[in-house]
């Protein structure tokens, strides 16, 4: 309901109800009024709330309006540090927040600190059942360090072969490791305060107050109130609910560390054969050149034992490197090839490069020294590589090419001719310093893989072809005779099926 507002009578009193045109004595009304007097378009404006009202109501009945989403930022939160624990064991929890929904199940964590054990360390989110990340805890010592600030620097690496993108975020986090004999409130002071940007301190009988916070966006806010103070923290002070997630604890050292991504998803045309793993034949090879140039392109390498079935079969291993035994009359899946253990060793590239680890039972020889359980050994060019530590003569290996991105590997046993291992970082770049390769390796075609698939570079022009079965290699430079790719890794044996596979275990059970 309204005054009359006709321009012809100013002083007209009467109320005008909604929807009419005149007044009770008979003035008609301006159809803009409704929208210009205020009084006039209180009323609707009560309608339009009330509609709005009843249509989130018939859309979820008994329930409110839902809050804005705030737009989600890639970052980590960071929890559990305690630096009280200084020249001991502590333990950091890292939470993955925030990660767009297209991302790979599947990350990749790589951290670099001098606080971490062998100066970093590599670990894996995943996804829950739910679609939420399952946290990862990392362990470290700050036994012996001198006191003061460590970073940390932090990558995430999200690989998706299938969609030939690959995404990369950053952040370097700040770890504290004060003095052995420095108080709880200094330690707060210098490091836990200065993480707030926001403080409410109270003392002496004081009363601090802080209001008014429904649009202030993330917080972290630092309480301190004593000697009979009173600090006062009031959320939704006009609107009476707090529009976001308010998460209350006691004092603890905890942060969000904001993912910064680095690289944009890839571009390039999805490679015409994805593989990870596969294998160059030679029908004919050259004298020095093994038969099978297997190719193997995944984040860490596991070489282990193979299973070979009845009627030429392959089964089911745990390690991605199959081994075996090469006697007089060629390989032996029986006998000596039992000494090599399903995971025998882990070849992995780390900061300072290309690294192996021993996991087995039987252990290995290093330049004929046993490395020990120490933790991983950083390869050389040159390195023998031999299986077992406790028999010798089951296999053994030479680093012939340690590159930026690949690792060869010649067997010098009876497996000389028929086999060659290339590992090959997944999309790194190729290089080839001077010096980085023997005769025997040089001698080989530039491989890579990228993309999802593997890739040849021709040393004089810098052409990248995709390897594939259509592709003509005895035209590349590197291959010699006729030469096939195939996307097995072993493909002289087949893959052993369903029956056969019940079958062969029933009789080694029997």
């Amino acid at each position: 309901m309204k005054r009359c507002s006709s321009p012809d009578h100013p002083h007209c009193t009467a109320w005008v109800f909604p929807g009419e045109q005149a007044c009770a004595h008979g003035h008609g009304q301006p159809a803009a009024a409704s929208s210009a007097d205020p009084l006039g378009s209180s009323f609707e404006m009560l309608q339009e709330v009330r509609a709005r009202r009843d249509a989130a109501d018939a859309i979820r009945p008994g329930a409110a309006a839902a809050p804005a989403r705030q737009e989600a930022r890639p970052h980590l939160h960071i929890s559990g540090f305690d630096p009280r624990a200084a020249g001991g064991r502590q333990a950091i929890r890292l939470e993955l927040r925030g990660m767009p929904d297209d991302t790979p199940p599947e990350l990749t964590l790589l951290l670099q600190s001098a606080l971490l054990p062998q100066g970093g360390g590599r670990h894996t989110f995943t996804r829950s059942l739910r679609g939420d990340w399952r946290p990862l805890v990392v362990e470290f010592s700050s036994r012996g360090r001198e006191h003061g600030q460590y970073r940390v620097d932090v990558e995430l690496h999200a690989r998706d072969p299938q969609h030939g993108r690959n995404r990369t975020w950053v952040a370097t986090p700040v770890l504290l490791v004060p003095r052995a004999d420095a108080s709880l409130a200094e330690i707060h002071q210098t490091y836990l305060n200065a993480r707030k940007n926001v403080r409410i301190h109270a003392d002496d009988a004081s009363i601090a107050r802080l209001h008014g916070l429904d649009a202030a966006g993330p917080l972290d806010i630092a309480i301190d109130a004593r000697n009979a103070s009173i600090a006062q923290l009031q959320f939704g002070a006009q609107s009476g609910t707090h529009q976001g997630k308010i998460d209350l604890a006691l004092p603890t050292i905890a942060w969000d560390e904001d993912l910064i991504e680095i690289d944009l998803p890839a571009t390039r045309p999805l490679h015409p054969c994805p593989a990870s793993q596969a294998c160059l034949v030679y029908a004919e090879p050259d004298a020095g050149m093994p038969r099978q140039l297997r190719l193997f392109a995944l984040d860490e390498w596991v070489l282990g034992r193979m299973e070979a079935g009845p009627n030429g079969s392959l089964l089911e291993a745990e390690a991605d490197v199959l081994l075996c035994h090469y006697g007089e009359h060629g390989p032996d899946h029986e006998g000596l090839t039992r000494r090599i253990s399903a995971r025998h060793a882990v070849i992995r590239r780390g900061r300072q490069g290309f690294e192996i680890e021993d996991v087995s039972r039987y252990g290995i020889l290093l330049d004929g020294v046993w490395p020990g359980r120490q933790g991983p050994v950083p390869l050389r060019l040159g390195m023998r590589i031999e299986l077992t530590a406790s028999i010798k003569g089951v296999a053994a290996m030479v680093v012939t090419a340690l590159l930026p991105h690949a690792v060869v590997l010649h067997r010098v046993d009876g497996g000389g001719a028929a086999e060659c291992i290339v590992l090959l970082a997944p999309d790194a770049a190729p290089g080839n310093p001077p010096g980085a390769a023997l005769p025997r390796a040089a001698a080989l075609p530039q491989l890579f893989h990228r993309d999802g698939g593997f890739w040849h570079r021709d040393p004089v022009s810098g052409a990248d072809t995709a390897l594939s079965p259509a592709a003509a290699l005895e035209r590349l430079a590197g291959f010699h005779g006729q030469v096939r790719f195939t996307a097995s890794p072993y493909p002289e044996y087949r893959a052993l099926r369903g029956a056969d596979r019940r079958g062969r275990l029933q009789a080694q059970t029997a």
